[in-house]
């Protein structure tokens, strides 16, 4: 793919059609069930099917022409059964909003999003992420892999899709010769970005999850991309892509998802392994012991690399973006290497956002996701983790050693509550602050408590009345007795 998108120019956006009244209330029951704070998900068929993500793909191309004249988008899907049917939907929907869809065909996330980047335009790439086998989903973005939530064209989006015409197939096929572009463009950016093809010596565990990590796998470190085989040793643990996820969920949230890779590694004296979710757009690390490591830490550790890159390019005192979920140790870091540590809310759409408004090199999430400016500011575990196979080289500590100092405190996890109202739940957490001996409260996102060596976040979810309780201390002790008396307080007011 080239790095321009050509001279395509804003046609007229076409009028929302004439549909059937019940298509019409049917699809509004569906997209409103589907479209979240910041993607759609949704189970199939009864939440999603192809009319859905028809329509879907007609209302994006109408908001994608209004608010950045894109006549151009360009489309992709992961392993998910149910993917590329939903992929040629969503892209004849696109034309027959009067704009051109390109269609990569099987890809990860954050391939979506670099092919987003290079030809500056909106992109969409069907998938449900990390979700089970019976779920699908559309990640949308705008031009250059802009995040899109429901204030910047996903609202848009929800508000436009039931007046889409009726449905029908384009016949669209893969642009075959776009999609091997961006393949070797994204693993060669990955590689010149990383140095990882100059590392020597080391052995990882890479466990696709059956997911599209198995097809970077042969991308990246190997020869599938054209470019000639990493030198170091990678074993591929469930790289078949098959979106019924046989072996395990592709979920590294959930520990248990976890303990192959780490058996794994021990079994194989290897010095790293790679855990990503379906999409490939997050990676989990697990060290040399078998030991799940930190994505705070690693988010410190790489974004203490970060900030070394940009002020040896001149930049004087570069800025890093961490959620307010991320460990203490992450703005320490960031502080410590000369850096500018900023806080945001939780998800993606804000804090590319934020990293385009500030010109943030780097941002990390404590749920493993890792953004960078040399990548368009989008989310690649790929990335990410060849970053920490480049640092890991470059040490003469295994890797358990390796983020020792950038781990030191003790964090809960993330606990979700169920209560009936959200919202009255937080405001009382607020107002009764004084009950913890607190040095400041902020409404960033949630409700959060700071005191000398802690603090407490309590925020809702975006799609589900859930308050999702977080909390960190400089001790095991003091962060179990903290999180104790926070589940107290919501319990009582579930």
């Amino acid at each position: 793919m080239s790095e321009a998108a050509g001279d395509a120019s804003a046609g007229a956006v076409p009028s929302p059609a004439e549909t059937d009244p019940q298509l019409t209330r049917t699809r509004a029951t569906a997209v409103e069930a589907a479209v979240g704070a910041y993607d759609i998900r949704g189970r199939i068929p009864d939440q999603l099917d192809a009319d859905t993500v028809f329509s879907l793909g007609w209302a994006t191309a109408v908001t994608m022409s209004e608010l950045h004249t894109s006549t151009e988008v360009v489309i992709g899907h992961d392993m998910r059964p149910s993917s590329p049917g939903f992929a040629r939907a969503f892209a004849a929907g696109v034309e027959t909003a009067g704009s051109r869809p390109i269609l990569l065909g099987l890809c990860s996330t954050d391939q979506l999003y670099f092919a987003s980047g290079i030809v500056d335009l909106p992109g969409a790439m069907i998938t449900a992420s990390h979700n089970p086998a019976d779920y699908n989903g559309i990640k949308i973005c705008g031009p250059r892999a802009a995040g899109v939530s429901l204030a910047s064209g996903l609202g848009r989006i929800r508000e436009l899709a039931p007046t889409a015409p009726a449905s029908g197939d384009g016949g669209i096929e893969v642009d075959e010769s776009a999609a091997a572009q961006m393949r070797q463009q994204y693993a060669a950016r990955i590689r010149d970005l990383t140095r990882v093809d100059e590392v020597t010596g080391l052995r990882i565990v890479l466990d696709a999850g059956n997911g599209m990590a198995g097809r970077l796998l042969g991308e990246v470190f190997g020869t599938d991309a054209g470019a000639a085989a990493v030198p170091f040793d990678v074993i591929g643990l469930f790289t078949e892509l098959d979106g019924t996820f046989p072996n395990h969920e592709a979920n590294p949230l959930k520990p248990e998802n976890l303990v192959d890779a780490a058996r794994a590694v021990v079994e194989t004296g290897a010095d790293l392994g790679l855990v990503f979710d379906g999409d490939a757009d997050r990676c989990f690390f697990i060290d040399e012991a078998g030991a799940t490591m930190s994505p705070s830490a690693v988010g410190a550790l790489v974004a203490e690399r970060e900030i070394a890159r940009s002020r040896a390019a001149g930049v004087a005192e570069p800025t890093v973006i961490h959620n307010l979920i991320t460990s203490r140790s992450v703005a320490e870091t960031i502080t410590a290497a000369g850096g500018r540590a900023l806080r945001s809310k939780v998800g993606h759409s804000g804090i590319k956002t934020l990293m385009a408004e500030t010109g943030a090199v780097f941002a990390c999430e404590h749920s493993a996701h890792f953004y960078f400016h040399e990548f368009f500011g989008a989310d690649s575990g790929m990335l990410a983790a060849c970053h920490l196979i480049a640092a890991l080289a470059e040490s003469d500590a295994p890797a358990s050693r390796l983020v020792d100092s950038y781990d030191r405190f003790f964090q809960s996890g993330e606990i979700n509550f169920t209560v009936a109202d959200p919202d009255a739940v937080l405001a009382d957490f607020a107002a009764h602050a004084e009950d913890f001996p607190t040095n400041s409260v902020d409404d960033l996102d949630g409700i959060g408590l700071q005191g000398e060596d802690w603090w407490i976040n309590l925020r809702k979810s975006n799609t589900e009345p859930l308050v999702r309780l977080n909390v960190e201390a400089a001790s095991e002790a003091h962060m179990r007795a903290l999180t104790r008396r926070a589940e107290d307080f919501v319990t009582a007011r579930a």
